[in-house]
């Protein structure tokens, strides 16, 4: 994110680290990823950190309200830190534990902070192509998460999406999204355009998810693209840690589906064999799910800057996919 949270403070920043023993010496907006913001702390003794703030008003995936969406994002943390923590598992960048044990602090009324620490790594983007030796470990680690054993506390996640509530609505009537910022009537336009196959889209998936087999159900990262990736010496480290939980082992395999003998290797490593019909449906999730996000952003109040417009190409670009899927 290149743009600063609305209202937000930096200085509350430093204040709220003091939960982790952090004196703050350096604090940098790190423009990277998109919907959390991020910054990079250096302490008074020189050792390096990661900070992370989510806006608890918009995070759809996670609840309706920023009071579920901070006990969610608090067990999602925790989980990631029970997996490096208990089970070892040394490719999961888990937030660190302040002084009384918690990974996530309020703070600024809308926002929760995270502490990483800050690793030294080749990242990458969400839209890359992995060279094959490191796809192929990419699914070794996911081998070895959907191996591993559920944390307690971990989220047992709805394979239907949440939030559709407002996108459901938007459609129906578009002018519904009224005059919040200078997208709003743009977003309400493509709305008109593509709704019908927009709630196309919608019905079928909500049908493939209602027959979900829920019994296959491992622990899964949720977005284990390049863009969630740290090199570090030929390994990869996963990062982004908010969306972990219970669910199909396809939730994370769906953008490999095009390489059935990168599938195979995985097979191998974990025992489980990928279900094709469920790849297609995790892939068309993923669609469906930024669509809601999306919407969401623009229905409330913004404005005009880099992440706004990113997410508005982002919108029209999606809405055109789902217009030529079969």
């Amino acid at each position: 994110m290149r743009d600063l949270p609305t209202g937000f403070d930096e200085r509350w920043i430093p204040d709220a680290l003091t939960a982790w023993d952090i004196d703050t010496a350096t604090l940098t907006h790190a423009p990277v990823g998109f919907g959390d913001h991020h910054w990079r702390i250096t302490d008074t003794s020189g050792w390096g950190w990661f900070a992370t703030v989510a806006d608890l008003e918009h995070k759809t995936f996670l609840g309706a309200d920023p009071e579920t969406v901070l006990t969610r994002l608090e067990g999602a943390m925790d989980t990631a830190a029970r997996l490096r923590e208990d089970q070892g598992l040394d490719f999961v960048v888990a937030p660190l534990r302040s002084a009384d044990g918690s990974t996530v602090r309020p703070i600024g009324g809308r926002y929760a902070l995270s502490v990483l620490p800050w690793v030294e790594g080749e990242s990458g983007g969400f839209g890359d192509t992995l060279p094959a030796e490191r796809r192929d470990r990419v699914l070794l680690a996911l081998a070895e998460l959907h191996r591993s054993a559920r944390p307690r506390g971990i989220r047992e996640l709805p394979v239907g999406l949440e939030g559709t509530d407002l996108l459901f609505s938007a459609v129906a009537d578009p002018g519904g999204l009224g005059d919040q910022g200078p997208f709003s009537t743009r977003v309400g336009g493509l709305l008109a355009e593509h709704g019908d196959v927009l709630m196309e889209r919608l019905t079928g998936f909500e049908r493939g998810a209602a027959g979900v087999d829920r019994s296959r159900s491992v622990v899964t990262h949720g977005e284990p693209h390049p863009g969630n990736l740290l090199w570090c010496d030929g390994r990869p480290r996963l990062v982004d840690w908010d969306t972990v939980g219970v669910a199909a082992p396809e939730r994370d395999l769906w953008p490999f589906a095009d390489d059935p003998e990168a599938l195979d290797r995985y097979t191998e490593g974990s025992g489980l064999v990928p279900d094709r019909d469920l790849l297609d449906l995790y892939r068309l999730r993923w669609d469906l799910r930024d669509v809601v996000e999306f919407v969401d952003l623009f229905a409330g109040p913004h404005g005009h800057g880099p992440d706004t417009e990113r997410a508005y190409r982002g919108l029209v670009e999606l809405l055109a996919r789902l217009e030529d899927e079969d």
